[in-house]
């Protein structure tokens, strides 16, 4: 009676990271009702956290989190005022405010319409359609294993092309570089180390498991919930942190994509809750609206549970040793195997699922990961919210 009672309350709990310790309630935080997230967004916990991993004061926490909420709401109206002389936006932490780059070809009357909108203007050389149409180009190049990957840096207004440290002399390397140039405005940097996913083989604990690998469980959706799709393939089971069965693989793109779903059912059911891990709270669900570049960002792992970090690029393609995945999300958020699958969110706002990166949370590194929107618009899914 016991395991059925902690495996009906564990899911409800913490469903999106793939479940609970055995001694676990599944009791709602204080932070779970409506008043006390409207109250008091910022918790305790994730202050300690952002002032442990971006190394800021409590105050500086709550100015940055406030401000990055403001340009978040700020984009969507400041892209369209920009129109096709769009060349990106970020957060700029030093001035806490939005920064739009618009093409030196843009009216007066544009600018003035961006700046309206409380946005820094930039003028920049080349257009966001400009940049995405070279990376498209990229896209289509056979890549070596030592280029790692390559997204649109919008601060630079270039396409940004990773190579692994030491293989820069390689002769596939070089001759991928020089193709990836010949494709529009390109830079190429070094990266201390090479993407890998953070799937795991099974241990004992918490979150869900397929065959012998053990993820991470994103976000809820209405019937189920997403993940990566690295960690299983449709019509793969999925048991429960207590061994239970849960669904099975409904969906599952791996590589050229990283996301999944998994149907609930079996006594499991879905709630829109993110694990904090004991270090905050748990969050509630929102929405999904997106995070610019430069804004804060979590993750919640069943291995490494809550860590923070930086967006720092979008729309990036990463060179996995299975293959490339395409219009993922670069952050300086650490993670480690078991991760995988698991949820990035920023405040109340779901913004994707862990799909791998390179380093681990005693050294730092880097994840990425696949932004929610997009796997929701792929299956017609809708996102369980609060």
């Amino acid at each position: 009676m016991r395991r059925t009672r902690l495996k009906y309350a564990g899911l409800a709990a913490l469903l999106l990271f793939g479940g609970m310790t055995a001694g676990g309630t599944g009791q709602a935080s204080a932070d779970d009702s409506p008043t006390a997230a409207e109250a008091a967004p910022a918790s305790a916990g994730l202050l300690q956290a952002m002032q442990r991993d971006l190394g800021l004061s409590k105050a500086q926490a709550q100015t940055r989190l406030a401000a990055e909420r403001t340009a978040m709401d700020l984009t969507p109206k400041a892209r369209k005022a920009a129109g096709s002389a769009y060349g990106g936006s970020w957060f700029d932490a030093k001035s806490e405010r939005l920064t739009v780059a618009v093409t030196s070809d843009a009216s007066a009357t544009t600018v003035r319409e961006v700046r309206a909108t409380g946005a820094t203007v930039r003028t920049v050389t080349h257009s966001a359609r400009e940049l995405d149409a070279t990376k498209a180009r990229i896209d289509r190049l056979f890549a070596p294993a030592g280029v790692s990957g390559w997204h649109v840096d919008p601060m630079a207004n270039t396409v940004v092309v990773n190579v692994v440290e030491g293989e820069r002399a390689d002769n596939d390397v070089r001759g991928f570089v020089s193709r990836a140039r010949a494709t529009g405005p390109v830079t190429v940097k070094s990266v201390p180390a090479a993407p890998r996913t953070f799937a795991a083989g099974t241990v004992g604990g918490d979150p869900y498991y397929t065959g012998n690998v053990r993820c991470s469980i994103g976000f809820s959706v209405h019937g189920g919930f997403i993940t990566a799709g690295h960690c299983g393939q449709a019509g793969a089971g999925v048991r429960g942190w207590d061994g239970s069965y849960i669904g099975n693989f409904q969906g599952s793109s791996f590589p050229d994509n990283d996301y999944a779903w998994v149907n609930v059912g079996s006594g499991w059911w879905t709630v829109p809750v993110v694990l904090g891990w004991g270090t905050i709270p748990d969050r509630l669900v929102r929405g999904s609206a997106e995070a610019p570049v430069g804004t804060s960002i979590c993750r919640s792992g069943s291995t490494t549970h809550w860590h923070c970090g930086a967006v720092l690029a979008k729309n990036e393609t990463v060179n996995y040793s299975q293959g490339a995945v395409h219009q993922m999300t670069k952050t300086s958020v650490c993670a480690e195997p078991g991760d995988s699958g698991g949820s990035f969110i920023s405040g109340d706002q779901a913004q994707g699922v862990t799909s791998g990166g390179w380093g681990n949370c005693s050294g730092g590194g880097e994840t990425w990961f696949q932004p929610v929107n997009e796997i929701l618009g792929r299956y017609g899914l809708t996102l369980h919210t609060a």
